[in-house]
């Protein structure tokens, strides 16, 4: 195991005034805001050869800024061949999963075993370590209760040709997404920051005191009794986005309950009714465009049956 990675970083006059984990994000490749937030907390960032900073710091101008990426430690994880998820496809370079409702994607607390992650390492091989932490590459991620399709890079090249797709907005996901009431046009755009809700922590907020870009395009595709199924498109990939987006505009997903989805007046669901149906994207070492799209899981069309028997009934 080697011993990392030291990056000695000056600050350009653009810079002045940029939170110093934003600074560490955009200079660093590999390194996401969260990731940097972390190597500072850790002291691991250095201002001048001395100064541990907070993540919060903002630049002057004129420091020299030492930052150490520690050698990827190894994942202490049990393969689990028993993890449910179907392989729709894999090549050296990529896998993409169809990933059942229910299962979460990566190890957190409350969430040691069982995960996604144990079932890759033990049916897929040569999985990347990136970020200073050794783990599958999950290059993008679904809520537990979320069904549907995932990318995941098989090494490092694939791993970061990817993240920089999604980050330009290359890679094209489509939802479908069953939502109390109907909207009253057919098409829409949802353009409203996002971020951490300032009372209640594991809530994401369109009224965040510091929320990032985050757009939604959404199409109408079916209209029930109190209710309309959507085809949503993410164009930017922030926590819980198409929950909280399609909260804000009074149209929550049926059965998400942390979102307002649980309405007693509308259709019920014992979790949120949201899958991940249609994935674009070109493959990063060949270039061919791959498509790819995986069937409704069993408890949202039966959901669907019921709703279109009850329109039927009352036409």
């Amino acid at each position: 195991m080697g011993e990392g990675s030291t990056y000695i970083l000056e600050p350009h006059q653009d810079d002045i005034g940029k939170r110093l984990d934003v600074f560490l994000s955009e200079r660093i490749k590999e390194l996401t805001r969260s990731q940097a937030k972390k190597l500072i907390t850790k002291g691991l960032v250095k201002i001048a050869g001395e100064s541990l900073p907070k993540p919060k710091y903002k630049l002057k101008g004129g420091e020299r800024i030492e930052v150490h990426i520690p050698a990827p430690e190894p994942l202490i994880l049990t393969p689990q061949e028993e993890v449910p998820f179907e392989i729709v496809y894999q090549d050296q370079d990529l896998a993409v999963i169809d990933k059942p409702a229910g299962v979460v994607v990566h190890p957190a607390a409350g969430h040691v075993e069982g995960t996604l992650v144990h079932g890759l390492l033990a049916r897929l091989k040569d999985l990347s370590g990136i970020g200073g932490e050794a783990r599958p590459g999950i290059v993008h991620r679904l809520d537990k209760d979320t069904s549907g399709l995932l990318i995941i890079a098989k090494n490092d090249f694939a791993h970061l040709a990817l993240s920089e797709d999604f980050q330009k907005r290359k890679i094209k996901k489509t939802y479908l997404a069953l939502v109390h009431g109907v909207p009253e046009a057919r098409a829409g755009k949802i353009d409203r920051p996002i971020g951490r809700h300032p009372v209640y922590r594991k809530k994401m907020s369109v009224h965040a005191r510091e929320g990032k870009e985050a757009l939604t395009i959404w199409r109408l595709k079916e209209i029930f009794r109190k209710a309309a199924l959507l085809e949503v498109e993410p164009l930017t990939g922030r926590t819980h986005q198409i929950r909280v987006h399609l909260s804000s505009i009074g149209h929550p997903i049926v059965g998400d309950e942390l979102y307002g989805g649980a309405k007693p007046q509308g259709p019920r669901a014992p979790r949120q009714m949201l899958h991940a149906w249609r994935l674009r994207f070109r493959h990063p070492r060949t270039g061919e465009e791959l498509a790819f799209e995986a069937p409704l899981p069993e408890d949202f069309e039966e959901l669907l049956y019921a709703l279109r028997k009850e329109k039927d009934q009352n036409l």
